[in-house]
């Protein structure tokens, strides 16, 4: 049996290709799994359980069939789809779980996150973060009617597509550092869950790495996005694969 992992598939009805991707990959080799993880980005955006979105209701469908089918599935949220809750869980038939968690995976513990926690170099986003996260945020936010919240999704986006393309224009090297995992932070999970292996995503940079936390030889595994192809990890009894999946 082999465990499945996505992430970061930003699910978009500008991109309907993806969609009919994913629910193909549902409806095929995931039924033949042990479970499915889905960490993080799921959807492009989500400002609540109460928006309406046929994309979100055939992904909804497709994934309840599947733990209806004995595969169990789990989510994780990412930092664009934070906001999924427990209503859409039911109608998905997931298991939401923390960020981060860990799992026994065939014997040996593992590390799960969506991987933005680990870009401490991009404070800015730390901040945001933070602020978002809040249960008061959520709360007052949620509470407001639905245009307010496309709203403000709106420019939350484009204030992060602006500074993106601020970063981009100057030091492609501090680019590359601010958006990509600080060592030292991976270094420091490492050591504070005492284990050897992590997946996680949010970088879309898919990679098997090594890395040495003083005696302890690790493994971090990145999950790529499904942009303009999928990506998914099978990892078995016998060790893992990092693959794309090509859109028809």
């Amino acid at each position: 049996m082999t465990t499945l992992f996505v992430s970061d598939l930003h699910l978009d009805p500008a991109r309907p290709a993806i969609t009919d991707l994913f629910l193909a990959f549902l409806r095929g080799e995931a039924r033949q799994a042990e479970a499915l993880y889905i960490l993080g980005d799921l959807f492009e955006a989500w400002i609540g359980d109460d928006t309406p979105s046929p994309a979100a209701d055939a992904v909804a469908t497709e994934l309840h069939a599947l733990a209806d089918s004995g595969v169990p599935v789990y989510f994780m949220a990412g930092n664009r789809d934070f906001l999924v809750g427990e209503d859409y869980a039911r109608r998905a038939g997931f298991r939401i779980l923390p960020d981060p968690t860990v799992i026994d995976l065939y014997g040996r513990p593992t590390l799960l996150m969506h991987g933005d926690l680990l870009c401490t170099d991009d404070v800015a986003y730390q901040q945001f973060r933070a602020q978002t996260r809040d249960p008061a945020f959520i709360a007052q936010f949620l509470s407001q009617p639905l245009a307010a919240r496309v709203a403000f999704a709106q420019q939350a986006r484009a204030a992060s597509q602006a500074r993106q393309s601020e970063l981009k224009e100057g030091d492609r090297a501090q680019f590359e550092t601010v958006t990509d995992v600080a060592p030292a932070e991976v270094e420091a999970t490492f050591a504070r869950y005492g284990l050897d292996r992590m997946i996680h995503g949010h970088t879309h940079r898919p990679a098997i790495h090594s890395v040495q936390v003083g005696d302890l030889s690790c493994t971090r595994v990145v999950l790529g996005d499904w942009y303009e192809q999928g990506s998914v990890l099978r990892v078995d009894a016998d060790g893992m694969a990092l693959e794309s999946l090509a859109a028809g």
